[in-house]
């Protein structure tokens, strides 16, 4: 397994090792001991799946304590563009976000811990990402940020991605509580 930390402290890619012949590909997922190892040392309590149209962008979403969550995600099949935002006030990255191209091919993962908004755009039609969570979901905790806030300036690669009426409705990166401290 290869890690990469990102240019903001927190978040990581994982590469996992993929055993490939004639009959397909094995890897493992998730194992705890190598996970812890490599900082991960959270416990998780729920998985999701979602499948989505190619231009359908989720986000930015987020959970306040005590609900706050960290995210293990990657694609089953398709791909997208992924992204996470610093929302910890202090953090020398406030406000900064990271990006990475996950897709059935690269089988990359990317861990968001609590801390971060995070959202994703669907690059391919059928798109099916996989969420790995540290808490449960609790729709009382949920906050988000608007996809295309001004002062954060995300490449979505994409024009007009399909969103939510509820996703619409979302904060703009100024106006969020301060939820999370670095």
């Amino acid at each position: 397994m290869k890690i990469t930390k990102t240019k903001i402290k927190g978040l990581l890619i994982i590469e996992p090792q993929v055993f490939k012949d004639e009959r397909g590909f094995f890897l493992e997922t998730y194992n705890q001991k190598i996970y812890e190892e490599a900082g991960i040392k959270y416990d998780f309590v729920q998985d999701n799946l979602s499948k989505s149209a190619k231009g359908v962008l989720r986000g930015l979403h987020y959970q306040v304590n005590p609900f706050a969550q960290g995210k293990l995600v990657q694609v089953i099949q398709g791909a997208v563009l992924d992204v996470a935002v610093d929302i910890r006030f202090g953090s020398p990255t406030f406000g900064q976000y990271a990006s990475v191209e996950l897709n059935e091919k690269n089988k990359k993962q990317f861990w968001i811990p609590p801390g971060f908004a995070h959202g994703f755009v669907s690059l391919t039609d059928g798109a099916i990402f996989s969420y790995k969570c540290t808490n449960l979901y609790n729709p009382e905790s949920e906050r988000g940020i608007i996809w295309n806030d001004p002062s954060l300036k995300i490449n979505w690669k994409t024009k007009s991605p399909i969103v939510s009426e509820k996703d619409k409705k979302n904060k703009l990166f100024k106006d969020i509580e301060k939820d999370f401290e670095f």
